[in-house]
């Protein structure tokens, strides 16, 4: 619990602002901690993010705590918010990130995901890990546009075969009467 202090101090008033401005541009936020990670993995890791839309931040836990509670998230996020905290924000596709973060954490055991927000539901470390391993927005779109697309392609098919069986009867037909002539 943090200590409040009877004087307010500006500077700490505007980085909680800028902190929930900051949170408030997704509703999926993914906690892992980050102690152990060098330089390079973190820079490594903040790429593969990038790429995918995402952020990776670390702030502070008071900060971050006090802004979701502003931004009227779940009482259990400051659970996660315990520790050296690194906060994934994912404004996009969260499936990917939560990907990312979960392969990275099997490459570099240091980095341990201790769980997430999305929405209005806390997830925990596990939940995080099954929810890697669904197939993201994109794979289900296209899985399902193939879905709709096989009936058609398969009526088309036996459409286009029926004149083809026809032309090669008749094809066999003259052959026969060519030999036979």
């Amino acid at each position: 619990m943090a200590i409040v202090s009877k004087k307010v101090q500006s500077h700490k008033v505007q980085s909680i602002d800028n902190t929930k401005e900051f949170f408030s541009t997704s509703d999926d936020f993914i906690f892992t901690d980050y102690r152990g990670l060098t330089v390079e993995q973190i820079t490594d890791l903040r790429k593969q993010l990038r790429a995918k839309g995402a952020q990776y931040k670390v702030i502070k836990n008071n900060f971050a705590r006090l802004a979701f509670e502003q931004l009227s998230a779940p009482e259990g996020v400051s659970t996660y918010l315990t520790g050296p905290t690194a906060i994934a924000i994912a404004p996009k596709d969260a499936n990917e990130v939560a990907k990312i973060l979960v392969d990275f954490s099997k490459e570099a055991s240091v980095l341990q995901v201790k769980g997430g927000l999305f929405g209005k539901d806390l997830y925990d470390a596990k939940q995080i890990e099954a929810f890697s391993k669904l197939p993201s927005r994109l794979e289900l779109i296209s899985m399902l546009m193939s879905v709709i697309n096989g009936p058609v392609r398969n009526l088309t098919m036996a459409l286009n075969d029926i004149p083809s069986r026809l032309v090669r009867t008749v094809k066999a037909v003259a052959d026969k009467k060519a030999e036979s002539a």
